[in-house]
């Protein structure tokens, strides 16, 4: 059973009509004078959700003055485009007053991440750096950050993850996964139910463990991750006071005493034998006790010091209050630390560190770091951690920062610490300074700024931290980003040359641009024309130069930049806007639309509703902008100038008005004809009605789902849940929230809460789609239909009971009931739900009707006209060359599918074509690094007896999953091979 599908197509509509009124009214803003301005620069951030591999910037080559901080409400990751030109008609003819989108306008972005030349090798080479770090029994945290800031070029998230999730269990100290928890728990934000809980809070049942604040600090384990989360620990019994034996024979104070002495002596009564005078008070003590806590005390009280032969010693002078003094002597007769308030134990602190009183200090490290609660505690004990050196005291300070951030680097006490290389050198000294640290406070500053004085500082430490070769790389190279969005190119140039010095090649780009920036475009051109003809040819290469040249020498060069990587979206935005230069709506319409099939991009999203304003289809313009809005709703259009809110009321006397009657039957047209970004555009006006309405805002999330913004559809699902005033409600979204990020017991908990309360079809839908969702046997599975039957049962619109059948028909069809299968299909399509054609399809082939499946997906063809997923579907139901045509159109439509590859590979195989069918699947890997592809690729070369290559792609494969069986396999036997013919 899936929720998720892909997005369908639209139509291209072109008028050229524009009021007088409208005009009037879109002149007055004064945006013609924002065009004007100096340009913003904006590069992608591989975290981003729905960051593109191009966004607009700045023409021309002279030097410019540094551009003007935007808006805070923008963002930089996704900034909006800016065309800075007069329009091309003249005067009162013009259809907009800021003009047409200018394709020399573009520029393309530079990735602020590390962009290995050759990616497959680059994972290789991790992996086996990986290996050797494991058989010596090195620290693997280090390791599991690089591959973390290789799979960032990458893009999938759930390599991320992975990579932050191995690091956190391999670091074997408090520092690293205090940081390592909180970068986890902070990709993690948008599914927490509430999205700001105090930072230090107590985990809730469904914490990941990894994310745990006070396993991150008291671990137990030696791996630094705890069988169970401190939090749900069952507190301990108090412990039963037990006076230590006191010793009277001062060489035994630090030696081991015989243990049958310990088992039979009895434990002497407590005397008072020595006074310590504070001012007017004295402190009774017991000579032996004090003496034991450290060397230094022990030589005072029984060396060759007067102190030795005295009982009354003055310690007046020595920092420490008659309350302090009493709390050591306590500790130094019964070894632990009772309630005292912070202030006696800072003293305690201080006393240990001056008399080197390690296991007091150890203890009162332990304890001032279990009383911090959150940013207003750690900040008043930060400074007097640092100056004691207590490592797990300003561990646990920094903890709180961390999982405040980002608004904790608005505080300017934090941010003086965190930025500053006073406050570098400060947790330095107290062990809590790091290249993980400052990797991941740079990626947060450079998500909320990157122009912020802010991030400069941060990479700044991150570079002054850097030890390895790729922690010079990625620090020098996101320094050059940042100068160069900032406008200060000469510094950026800098910064990007000594990336390149130290190995890292994609930064070539970088110091072409701040060429270019500074007006040296000739020189720029001259420099990517030698690194394409230096490396092996990449798409970000011929991209770059291309920025560079004019006419057909840079139109060659980004047609080959899209064929080397088809998913760069610069190409595409450059030829749109060129066309519609030349009046050719329709192909700039088409040629934008080529990004959108396959992935949501909101400044894709922003021209082509620019391309449909400047047609006077203003209908299709509004669409594009709510979708916008969906995916980003603080984006900024037209340089920042102008919320696409403000756009739509503009627009308000030019499309048709809707009331939410209309809205539902305009979802229901959009929802069957698989045009998920109208839907997405329908349910976003609908909402602007009616905000509360959580259902929408289910619904919102499901549409997001299927256009595969996670991020975006976590948040509508938590918005969904915070609006429901109906407990069962709210416990439904709440399930699929625990669902979604995998923990489906506890999401069938609350589906049966919900139920409880009240019975519904959202409530049967997620309990039954949690349950089928593990491998059933035939009654389970029949126990998941009769759920989604109680689901139908219940109150419900035709757009969820057309899914509810589809899934019931996908579990007959895996439990070879397909005459049952074929009526649920036939039932879903007969509401309109039209997606069931994919079902019935496959119930046609299981009865050997192999055309019938054929015919039942050009049926859905007809309606999805652009789906991908569906040319593929159809490809398993036709002949080898009809098969071939589909999925080739399947690659047109969405280059990121990896089974067309693998299919073409495999014919050509057959074919004994095996330089055509590695070269198929290279093709693919030169811009997706994927699993099955290299796993696949590895297979063919050990097939052509090519070791090494084998080896290489088998190792690249296994830095994406370690636990790959199949692969595993084919690199044994690689390996086995190469020791053999080394031997």
């Amino acid at each position: 059973m899936n929720r998720r599908i892909k997005v369908g197509g639209g139509e291209v509509r072109a008028a050229r009509i524009m009021t007088n009124n409208f005009l009037t009214t879109i002149r007055s803003l004064k945006l013609i004078e924002g065009y004007k301005a100096a340009q913003i620069y904006p590069f992608s951030s591989g975290a981003s959700t729905s960051g593109s591999s191009g966004d607009a910037g700045g023409s021309g080559g002279a030097k410019q003055p540094p551009p003007p901080p935007p808006p805070r409400s923008v963002s930089l990751v996704s900034a909006s485009m800016c065309y800075p030109h007069a329009p091309s008609s003249s005067g009162s003819d013009s259809t907009l007053p800021c003009g047409l989108p200018s394709a020399a306008a573009l520029d393309p972005a530079l990735d602020a991440c590390l962009r290995p030349v050759d990616h497959v090798s680059a994972l290789a080479a991790s992996y086996r750096r990986m290996s050797s770090a494991e058989a010596a029994g090195d620290d693997l945290c280090d390791a599991y950050l690089e591959q973390h800031a290789l799979f960032r070029a990458v893009g999938d998230a759930r390599l991320l993850r992975r990579a932050l999730r191995a690091a956190r269990v391999q670091a074997c100290d408090p520092h690293r996964r205090v940081v390592l928890a909180a970068w986890l728990r902070y990709e993690r934000r948008e599914d927490e139910f509430d999205p700001m809980p105090p930072p230090l809070d107590p985990c809730t049942p469904t914490t990941p463990l990894l994310e745990c604040p006070r396993s991150a600090v008291f671990a137990r384990e030696s791996s630094g991750v705890d069988p169970v989360c401190p939090c749900r620990r069952p507190p301990p019994p108090p412990p039963t006071p037990r006076p230590p034996r006191i010793r009277r024979n001062p060489s035994n104070a630090f030696g081991a005493g015989d243990e049958d002495d310990d088992d039979e002596e009895e434990e002497e009564a407590e005397t008072n034998d020595l006074w310590f005078i504070i001012g007017q008070e004295e402190v009774a003590c017991e000579r032996s006790c004090i003496a034991a806590l450290a060397k230094p005390l022990n030589t005072l009280l029984y060396g060759g010091f007067a102190e030795a032969r005295r009982d009354h010693i003055d310690f007046s002078r020595d920092g420490i209050s008659p309350r302090g003094m009493r709390a050591v002597a306590a500790y130094s007769r019964n070894g632990r630390l009772d309630d005292f308030p912070p202030d006696t134990m800072l003293e305690l602190l201080a006393f240990a560190n001056k008399f080197c009183c390690e296991g007091l200090k150890v203890a009162c490290d332990n304890k001032l770091a279990s009383m911090v609660r959150g940013v207003d505690e750690a900040l008043s004990l930060i400074d007097l951690g640092l100056e004691e050196a207590a490592h797990l005291l300003v561990a646990t300070c920094l903890q709180a920062f961390l999982r405040e951030l980002p608004k904790s680097l608005a505080n300017p006490e934090v941010a003086r610490l965190l930025c500053s290389p006073e406050g570098r050198e400060l947790l330095d000294a107290a062990g809590n300074a790091s290249f993980a640290l400052y990797y991941f406070l740079s990626y947060v500053a450079m998500e909320e700024d990157m122009r912020s004085n802010t991030t400069v500082m941060l990479l700044e430490r991150l570079w002054e931290c850097a030890e390895q070769p790729w922690h010079k790389q990625l620090a020098l190279h996101q320094l050059g980003c940042v100068m160069l969005e900032r406008g200060e190119f000469k510094d950026a140039q800098g910064w990007f040359e000594d990336a390149v010095a130290e190995g890292h090649v994609y930064s070539l780009a970088g110091v072409a641009r701040a060429k270019y920036k500074c007006g040296h475009k000739y020189m720029a051109y001259k420099l990517m024309n030698r690194v394409v003809g230096d490396y092996d040819p990449a798409g970000w290469m011929y991209q770059e130069r291309s920025v560079y040249c004019v006419g057909k020498e840079k139109m060659a060069d980004l047609r080959t930049a899209t064929e080397l990587d088809p998913t760069l979206t610069y190409p595409y935005k450059y030829r749109a806007a060129a066309l519609l230069e030349e009046d050719k709506y329709e192909a700039a319409l088409e040629e934008i639309d080529k990004v959108l099939s396959f992935r949501m991009v909101p400044d894709c999203l922003e021209l082509r509703a620019w391309f449909y304003l400047a047609a006077g289809d203003f209908e299709a313009a509004v669409q594009d902008v709510r979708a916008i809005l969906t995916l980003d709703p603080t984006y900024m259009m037209f340089h920042g100038k102008m919320h696409g809110e403000q756009l739509i009321e503009l627009l308000r006397g030019h499309v048709q008005h809707w009331d939410m009657a209309d809205c539902w039957m305009q979802l229901y047209d959009r929802w069957s004809g698989v045009d998920d970004i109208g839907s997405l555009a329908v349910v976003q006006q609908m909402l602007a009605r009616e905000p509360g309405n959580s259902s929408l805002r289910f619904r919102q999330s499901l549409l997001l789902l299927r256009l595969n913004c996670q991020k975006a559809a976590m948040r509508s699902l938590r918005l969904a849940r915070n609006s429901s005033i109906h407990e069962h409600e709210r416990l439904v979204y709440e399930g699929w929230i625990l669902y979604d990020t995998g923990h489906r017991e506890e999401a069938l908990e609350k589906a049966e809460q919900s139920i409880r309360l009240q019975r519904s079809f959202e409530a049967f839908f997620l309990k039954a789609y949690a349950l089928g969702d593990s491998s059933l046997d035939v009654e389970s599975a029949l126990s998941v239909v009769q759920l989604l039957e109680q689901a139908n049962s219940c109150a419900s619109d035709n757009l969820r009971k057309g899914q509810a059948y589809n899934n019931m028909g996908s579990i007959y069809v895996d439990c070879d009931l397909l005459d049952e299968a074929t009526e649920c299909y036939s039932i879903a399509l007969s509401i309109k739900h039209t997606r069931a054609h994919q079902g019935l399809a496959r119930v046609h082939y299981l009865k050997n009707r192999k055309k019938a499946a054929f015919d039942e997906m050009s049926s859905l063809l007809k309606i999805a006209k652009n789906s991908a997923s569906a040319y593929e579907k159809r490809s398993e139901y036709a002949e080898r060359d009809v098969a071939k045509s589909d999925l080739n159109m399947a690659t047109l439509l969405d280059p990121t599918r990896t089974y067309p590859y693998r299919y073409r590979a495999a014919v050509l195989m057959d074919e004994n074509k095996e330089d055509e069918a590695i070269g198929e699947l290279s093709q693919a890997l030169a811009f997706k690094p994927d699993l099955q592809l290299l796993h696949l690729r590895a297979a063919f070369f050990d097939s052509m007896g090519d070791n090494t290559s084998t080896l290489r792609d088998c190792e690249a494969a296994l830095c994406m999953d370690p636990t790959h069986g199949d692969t595993l396999d084919l690199y044994s036997r690689a390996s086995t091979k190469a020791d053999q013919s080394q031997s």
